[in-house]
């Protein structure tokens, strides 16, 4: 059964020309998980808008995550069960830095259990929301393949990227069974 593919934005949403918004545009298949409030996002009703896009169809889902919501896939995978093919874990923000901007709500500490499917987490070497070695920390505990994409900050419409199809073969690489 081919996967569904849910967009999950960071705070904020993504705008338009961030990928996650390109790839919704280019495939419309690809479903924004919306959330009620972007702008001090909660993690109990981000996980719970998470929960119920995931179990409204037995098809599996395949998580495009970025940003704050990688830690929303963390959170979510310790605490439900469902049907989830693969997760892309794009700039996870460290949630755990005293210099998280504040807005947030319950999103740390970082989960940091083993995600019970197959899970690419993606870095840059110049993020300003997270170290190199940090991401690198947070894709080990999750047992994610930790891919890093050189300086691209943030991953994100600041980045330049248009449609980023090197993240595009993340996916493509997790929908085929070799992410793992």
């Amino acid at each position: 059964m081919k996967p569904r593919i849910l967009i999950l934005p960071g705070r904020f949403s993504s705008g338009p020309d961030h990928w996650q918004t390109r790839w919704e545009l280019e495939h419309p298949s690809f479903r924004r998980v919306s959330q009620r409030d972007w702008q001090t996002p909660d993690r109990a009703e981000w996980v719970a808008t998470l929960q119920s896009a995931i179990t409204e169809s037995t098809a599996p889902a395949m998580l495009v995550a970025h940003s704050l919501a990688c830690s929303l896939v963390a959170h979510w995978a310790g605490a439900h069960r469902g049907p989830v093919s693969g997760a892309l874990l794009v700039a996870p923000s460290d949630v755990d830095a005293v210099d998280f901007p504040a807005g947030t709500t319950g999103f740390a500490p970082m989960p940091l259990l083993r995600l019970p499917f197959p899970s690419i987490a993606v870095t840059s070497t110049d993020d300003p929301y997270n170290s190199v070695a940090r991401a690198a920390h947070y894709a080990s505990a999750w047992g994610s393949r930790l891919e890093i994409v050189g300086p691209l900050g943030h991953i994100n419409s600041g980045s330049g990227l248009g449609s980023w199809p090197q993240g595009f073969a993340f996916l493509q690489h997790l929908m085929t069974g070799a992410g793992a």
